[in-house]
């Protein structure tokens, strides 16, 4: 039997990078999958498809987990949809960086509402679901640079951290009712985004890593079917570093 054989997950953001690849992995794990796209509307399409393929339940939306009534909406078209939602993955999120002194108050904003506010907006309309069938797994992207910070990305290291302190209080708050919340976090994983890098630049990141080698997407997805599944029945309010020691 599949990891996930029976269970329906939701996962903002899964148009590319780590979205994408936690959404193929639950697929395979036989998870009925639904999943959000803003911009990547071709993507988000070819997605759907590509997941129904492996013979499970797959529907795209296009919708702003950032705005409170949109995510409403969302869980309850996903739940009217699909029956019921056993999986929520927050992996939706921006950055915008740059240095304090010249972060502008939109920048600060627009990061907050995307990578933190979106995360309390699905959580708090999954619950009623969650807490009327008494189980139900969170798993919230937060990363490596929410632990430790990173100069040029306050705004994005602040939501990252917020996402960690949110995801211990859920854990803390729901968990006599069967709920777990968990969190991620990703270190140097190699997506589209630092294809754009130079190559120089990249070996450089990859050698500073005890495992001498950047992440796949793939090594966060493999433990985004853990936390999902009911090998970690047992696990909850925990942060999970998937960066190949970098802060060990």
């Amino acid at each position: 039997m599949k990891l996930l054989e029976g269970k329906t997950a939701l996962i903002t953001g899964a148009s590319k990078g780590i979205g994408y690849a936690v959404a193929k992995k639950y697929a395979e794990q036989g998870a009925n999958v639904a999943f959000t796209y803003l911009s990547s509307v071709e993507k988000g399409e070819a997605l759907e498809k590509e997941l129904n393929a492996y013979g499970i339940k797959a529907k795209g939306y296009r919708s702003d987990a950032s705005q409170f009534q949109a995510a409403e909406e969302l869980i309850a078209d996903v739940v009217k949809e699909f029956g019921s939602l056993d999986i929520l993955i927050n992996n939706a999120g921006i950055t915008q960086d740059n240095l304090l002194m010249r972060m502008t108050e939109e920048a600060w904003d627009r990061v907050i509402e995307v990578n933190l506010k979106s995360v309390f907006n699905t959580v708090k309309a999954a619950n009623r679901t969650f807490m009327k069938q008494r189980s139900g797994s969170i798993i919230n992207m937060t990363s490596v640079v929410g632990i430790k910070g990173n100069a040029g990305q306050a705004n994005y290291a602040a939501s990252k951290s917020g996402i960690i302190g949110f995801t211990k209080s859920v854990a803390l708050e729901l968990g006599s009712r069967n709920i777990r919340s968990n969190a991620i976090a990703p270190g140097f994983i190699e997506t589209e985004m630092t294809d754009a890098l130079d190559e120089k630049t990249v070996q450089g990141w990859r050698d500073a890593i005890p495992l001498k080698r950047g992440g796949q997407p793939e090594d966060v997805a493999n433990v985004a079917v853990f936390l999902g599944s009911d090998l970690s029945a047992y696990v909850t309010g925990q942060v999970i570093q998937v960066d190949g020691g970098m802060l060990t």
